[in-house]
């Protein structure tokens, strides 16, 4: 465990966000005050994370978050058990640590930071399952979450990972097919560890997959071939999503996506890709799109959502290193030995900030973003296993508190066979199928002190024609919203039911919005009448645009 000392608290811990709202001047902007000391390793939170972990439909329902940084990321400032302990204030189950690939982590941080996740996971047992993790840079593209199951070896095959397939500790950046072979080779790589039992269990899912446009369709779909299992979707909706607040706020794209093509971006992908659309990477926002058309070819191809947590909006402290100032930022000591992050692989713990720092990125974890998963039981192999199977859903701000999703069909003598997320109902065809939705409103307060209220949910459906011809096919044109309800003014639960005909193979998702903000979908009113709303950066409230997106339920028609 690492041995710095700990920081000084510098301004009281129990202000009020909406007191911090009005002292910034920014009521309604969503900038929140952290309410979780960075100088103690003891959790604050008046309730643990799970206390209550009722089944419904068979499963717990476990939230979390597979994309988060501490001080072993040369941009980030927590500690690990802080992180932990932040965790359970927003209302997690579980986190996965997934600090920077790059060649002072490979050199210095990885046998620290296997210190510290053990000791988080033996604090937190009870709240919180700590899982260990990396933000890989895949060769030849974006950043993707490396998630492995606990066990003995896991600083080993990190370590392994790092030194032989991450891309800035190799060279292998730019989108060269020689980079985004080697890509395929350490896919192939990790399937192999984890099938010769180095490994538990591993997950690997791409992260802000459109923000730069250099995941091209073709190298996602290549991904799950080399590990089928191991690539098990992408992040639908990006963390950063503080960045998008206006002054006093950061005032840029939410989810960081405020840049353009480059050099190595797929041609394809339209200038509309490279921002988000209410807070999800266009990709998944848009209704016939990139991830439409992975799910019409059958990939079993799930979504998620995290906070990128560098830090958080509000925080009072920082990084001993000015967290502002990006240039040079891993050589700038940060201590009277001339200590950097570049010869330490770790920063010591954040000092006080003398205010509450507006600036900053990311919502603290459990805040904004939530991936609610499935599982059997609380363990960490079950919620890999439910990640796996697509037993999930997301949700921005609160925005419900619970979701029950089923396709139904009623045989003789009354019976009923039930598919639920990321499962597959097989009917015959002209067989009568129905969609059932419970979904338990919010009726208590968001990290911004705001009572969300559900105001639409949409269900879209596609039909699954198969493998794509053309590794790069961007779009899935018989995918297109078939219903809405309009959910305004209720209160408690409210329960749903759409009926069809099963005709083809194909799909159902759900969608859902407080319907602040809302255009027709990229792909016009046709195909999503009422979609998302394109975000321009530094002009959208992310806690006045929340959405909840669940993953989809299969159907078969023989």
């Amino acid at each position: 465990m690492n041995d710095h000392p700990s920081a000084e608290p510098t301004a009281p811990l129990q202000a009020s966000r909406r007191g911090f709202l009005l002292g910034a001047g920014a009521v309604g902007a969503g900038l929140v005050a952290t309410g979780v000391d960075a100088s103690t390793t003891t959790t604050t939170a008046t309730a643990s994370a799970g206390a209550d972990r009722t089944r419904r439909g068979g499963y717990v329902w476990l939230a979390g978050d597979h994309h988060l940084h501490s001080q072993y990321s040369n941009d980030a400032m927590y500690r690990i058990d802080d992180q932990a302990a932040r965790a359970v204030t927003g209302g997690l189950d579980w986190i996965v640590i997934t600090d920077h690939g790059n060649e002072s982590f490979a050199a210095h941080s990885i046998a620290p930071q296997r210190e510290d996740i053990l000791a988080a996971r033996e604090r937190h047992r009870e709240e919180l399952l700590v899982f260990g993790g990396l933000e890989w840079n895949i060769p030849g593209a974006e950043h993707t979450t490396f998630m492995m199951a606990p066990g003995s070896r896991e600083p080993e095959v990190l370590q392994e990972l790092v030194n032989r397939y991450d891309a800035l500790v190799v060279g292998a950046r730019d989108g060269t097919p020689q980079n985004e072979a080697l890509a395929i080779t350490a896919l192939e790589h990790i399937a192999a560890t984890v099938r010769s039992g180095r490994l538990a269990d591993a997950l690997v899912l791409p992260n802000h997959p459109a923000r730069k446009g250099i995941d091209s369709p073709a190298e996602l779909r290549a991904w799950q071939d080399a590990a089928p299992g191991v690539v098990i979707g992408f992040e639908g909706a990006p963390g950063h999503q503080a960045a998008g607040l206006p002054a006093p706020g950061m005032a840029r794209g939410r989810g960081l996506y405020d840049g353009g093509r480059g050099t190595y971006s797929f041609p394809g992908y339209p200038d509309e890709s490279y921002r988000t659309w209410g807070g999800f990477d266009w990709m998944t926002a848009t209704v016939g799109g990139m991830w439409d058309s992975l799910l019409s070819e059958g990939r079993r191809w799930w979504i998620t959502t995290t906070s990128d947590g560098h830090q958080g909006c509000g925080d009072w402290v920082k990084n001993p290193v000015d967290p502002l100032d990006q240039t040079g930022y891993d050589t700038i000591p940060y201590n009277e030995a001339g200590d950097t992050f570049a010869t330490t692989g770790v920063y010591p713990p954040p000092v006080g900030a003398g205010r509450p720092v507006a600036e900053y990125s990311s919502f603290p974890p459990g805040a904004y973003n939530k991936t609610w998963v499935g599982a059997e039981d609380f363990s960490h192999r079950a919620v890999m296993d439910a990640m796996r199977a697509g037993r999930m859903w997301v949700s921005f701000g609160d925005l419900i508190a619970g979701l029950d999703v089923r396709l139904e069909v009623r045989e003789w003598g009354g019976r009923r066979r039930r598919a639920t997320l990321g499962e597959e109902l097989v009917v015959d065809a002209g067989t009568e199928v129905r969609l059932t939705v419970a979904i338990d409103l919010a009726e208590g307060v968001n990290y911004a002190g705001l009572v969300p209220e559900l105001a639409r949910v949409d269900v879209v459906r596609g039909r699954v024609t198969g493998p794509a011809e053309d590794p790069n096919t961007l779009y899935a044109p018989e995918t297109k919203v078939v219903h809405s309800w309009d959910t305004a003014g209720k209160s408690g639960s409210v329960s749903l039911v759409h009926a069809f005909v099963a005709e083809h193979d194909g799909y159902v998702r759900l969608r859902g919005t407080d319907g602040k903000r809302s255009q027709p979908g990229y792909l016009g009113a046709d195909v999503d009448p009422a979609g998302p709303a394109q975000d321009v950066p530094g002009e959208v409230d992310p806690w006045e645009d929340l959405w909840f997106y669940s993953n989809p339920i299969f159907l078969k028609v023989r």
